[in-house]
């Protein structure tokens, strides 16, 4: 007899399923955390910080953010990390997404956080910042050789 499909949950329901199931959070280990996530090469993150730059139309209906978390549980930080994915959001490091998304999209992301926030109890912190492109083309980038102007294109090239 063929099993029946399971109703699809939203992020917060299953984050809630997962407090209900007695999460018990887990400190981090390094070596487990680095080998968990999958952030893409240095190259393809930084092409996508380039489409997000150079983009010619400022549509006003579509936010650029970042989302930083620092979250305990090697678990619901994998899920956090999978959910940004599955919305749009850029790796940038381990725990550091940028995205330009819809404007209901950055409220869905925000309220489905925040859900995650009050699911079970933990000291962790996640933080939605919104960005312009300006403050994006002044980044610094300090460390793995990441030369900015690169990414801004902003270097000249003088010719004598």
């Amino acid at each position: 007899m063929p099993r029946k499909k399971k109703p699809s949950l939203s992020f917060a329901e299953s984050m809630k399923k997962l407090a209900a199931a007695s999460l018990h959070t887990k400190k981090m280990n390094v070596s487990e955390t680095n080998a968990s996530v999958d952030i893409g090469t240095v190259e393809w993150r930084v092409k996508r910080i380039l489409g997000l730059v150079e983009r010619q139309k400022k549509n006003k209906d579509r936010m650029l953010f970042f989302v930083m978390y620092d979250i305990e549980s090697n678990k619901v930080r994998a899920l956090v990390h999978k959910y940004l994915k599955r919305m749009g959001c850029t790796p940038i490091q381990r725990s550091i997404f940028l995205a330009d998304t819809e404007i209901e999209t950055y409220n869905q992301i925000k309220s489905d956080l925040a859900d995650v926030q009050e699911a079970y109890e933990n000291n962790d912190s996640i933080i939605v910042l919104p960005v312009s492109t300006d403050y994006l083309k002044m980044m610094k980038i300090i460390g793995q050789k990441i030369e900015v102007d690169v990414i801004t294109h902003s270097r000249n090239t003088l010719f004598f």
